[in-house]
């Protein structure tokens, strides 16, 4: 099973002029990361999350429904 990251790439790679097709990567990706951060209190570190105030923008900003 690829990382959301990596299918993330994946699709960025195919769809280099047409990111917005991307979008459902994306949220796997920052609801990974948030998982993650609220795991860790905020303090964890990874190179495939942004910072987690970014995160939760992210995530609120492109929310379904």
């Amino acid at each position: 099973v690829e990382s959301p990251a990596c299918t993330l790439q994946s699709c960025l790679s195919k769809n280099t002029y047409s990111p917005e097709k991307c979008t459902d990567h994306m949220r796997n990706l920052y609801r990974c990361c948030q998982a993650f951060y609220d795991a860790t209190a905020d303090k964890g570190e990874s190179t495939a999350c942004p910072m987690p105030s970014v995160v939760r923008r992210w995530l609120k900003d492109h929310s379904e429904g």
